[in-house]
């Protein structure tokens, strides 16, 4: 059996690919922003965990990592 390539050189399949790449960069992100608190000793309740695990922004994911740096609670990071 073969496998027509002409659909993964479509505009459509390209966007799908596009879009899934930057989720998965996304969640990389959220998933260090955690660590990096947690290593920190830094609580995240879940409200807060829920809200940079959502977020597909990388210019606001890129502001918590920064923030997240030099926080002393949750609430510097969302300042």
């Amino acid at each position: 059996m073969t496998v027509p390539t002409w659909f993964l050189r479509s505009e459509y399949w390209q966007e799908v690919r596009a879009e899934g790449e930057a989720k998965g960069e996304a969640r990389g992100e959220a998933k260090s922003i955690l660590r990096l608190l947690g290593l920190r000793g830094i609580a995240v309740p879940d409200d807060a965990r829920a809200r940079i695990g959502s977020c597909t922004d990388h210019d606001q994911l890129a502001a918590w990592f920064d923030r997240a740096l030099g926080a002393d609670s949750i609430d510097d990071l969302f300042a």
